[in-house]
């Protein structure tokens, strides 16, 4: 597993809800609930997630649900995240790089850091952007390269990418996302509406992409666009 810069200090570590015992039960509720790559939940158990939302809310940072960031949208579910990475790990890692469509708070960004060697990432709501770059510069995590952009065009000129993560749900998937994918990588992206969704993994062979089904999942829309 790569390792990221995240310093243990008394803002990491947190205490009382937020300590480091009360992240260990997140971890270990995790794994009941059918996470089993020990590099996720190691990446997990690192990463300070109360740092990453609102501090009226840092005491129910780790329990498994979505929380409010702002501008409309969420941070997702810790099982959410975690799963999303275990089925973008599961891809062939050639050039050991992925893309995460959706920055937001920058927390799933933080968890890939921990996993791979370098994380690009894309937000279309600049506030978010612009927050996000400040938490990921605190943890010294300057291995993630944040955009501030439309998500639907990805990021070209870095691709092709081992793994892409969407923290949105599109109505289908985008074809410009599935270019930047390198051949054996994943494209692990929830598609559907308001009413129903289902997250997808989609995998590039040498000549065309197979696609399967994993779960029901409920994210915010994908919109085109930078606002």
């Amino acid at each position: 597993m790569v390792k990221g810069n995240l310093n243990s200090n008394s803002a990491t570590d947190g205490i009382g809800m937020t300590s480091q015992r009360t992240r260990d039960r997140l971890i270990d509720r995790l794994k009941h609930s059918g996470i089993s790559d020990t590099r996720v939940l190691e990446a997990m158990r690192r990463t300070p997630r109360h740092l990453f939302v609102d501090e009226a809310l840092a005491h129910k940072a780790y329990d498994d649900v979505s929380l409010p960031i702002g501008q409309g949208q969420t941070i997702s579910q810790p099982f959410v995240v975690a799963r999303m990475c275990e089925l973008g790990l599961s891809g062939t890692l050639v050039n050991k790089r992925v893309l995460e469509v959706g920055t937001g708070c920058g927390y799933q960004a933080a968890v890939l850091a921990e996993l791979f060697p370098i994380v690009f990432s894309v937000e279309r709501i600049k506030d978010l952007y612009l927050q996000a770059q400040h938490r990921l510069a605190t943890l010294q995590l300057y291995h993630v390269h944040l955009r501030y952009g439309d998500g639907f065009s990805g990021w070209l000129n870095e691709s092709p990418f081992d793994a892409i993560l969407v923290a949105a749900a599109a109505p289908e998937i985008p074809e410009k996302l599935l270019r930047q994918l390198a051949v054996g990588g994943k494209l692990v992206i929830p598609v559907g509406d308001s009413s129903q969704q289902e997250l997808q993994i989609v995998t590039r062979t040498d000549s065309d992409y197979s696609v399967e089904t994993d779960s029901q999942v409920t994210f915010v829309p994908f919109l085109r666009g930078q606002i």
